[in-house]
């Protein structure tokens, strides 16, 4: 017997289900290698996956992604227990690890497959995605470039890519340097940069 059929209001299942014990987040911010580091260290974070998003080709190759005829971009999954981080904390440390006016490239990386985006998986994840976009926006007086689009199927990178700046430390530290990614936080963000 439903709480209708007897006069009472039933609660919506939401307020009455226990919180997930984790959930996952998208996003991409240029090299994926780069985007890995700033999400691991974060208490709370249970795995970050370097992949391919947004895009219309199934099972994309680094090849294909790269060379750009797939729609992909480059992308962080990022798992999280939404009880010791928050979602609007995993925006946060997204956008500070980004050029948010960079369209179709990310520091010395070029291309759609670079183009940053916010993949919300849920209602409430577009509605932080869209209120930190909106912040931002009112921060700065250049237009924002990072979209915000419903996530579509995420595809892992090859093994290789994963964990990249952990088993490759010397090539990643030249990598990044010389792609002027720090430099270029540090004059967006100031001390907020990479946090």
């Amino acid at each position: 017997m439903d709480a209708s059929s007897v006069g009472m209001s039933a609660k919506p299942a939401s307020r009455t289900m226990p919180p997930a014990a984790v959930d996952t987040a998208i996003f991409a911010g240029g090299c994926f290698w780069c985007m890995e580091p700033p999400y691991d260290k974060l208490d709370g974070v249970l795995s970050t996956t370097s992949g391919y998003t947004s895009g219309s080709v199934v099972n994309p190759t680094y090849e294909q992604v790269s060379a750009g005829g797939t729609g992909h971009t480059e992308a962080m999954q990022v798992v999280f227990d939404p009880s010791r981080v928050t979602y609007d904390r995993l925006l946060h440390v997204f956008w500070r690890n980004i050029d948010p006016f960079a369209r179709n490239q990310q520091f010395c990386d070029r291309g759609s497959q670079y183009r940053s985006g916010i993949y919300p998986r849920t209602a409430l994840q577009t509605t932080a995605a869209e209120t930190s976009l909106r912040a931002l926006a009112a921060r700065f007086s250049q237009p924002i470039a990072t979209e915000i689009v419903a996530a579509t199927r995420f595809y892992s990178a090859e093994e290789y890519h994963q964990d990249y700046y952990m088993k490759n430390p010397v090539r990643y530290k030249f990598y990044r340097a010389s792609c002027g990614r720090d430099k270029r936080l540090e004059e967006i963000w100031g001390d907020e940069a990479g946090k």
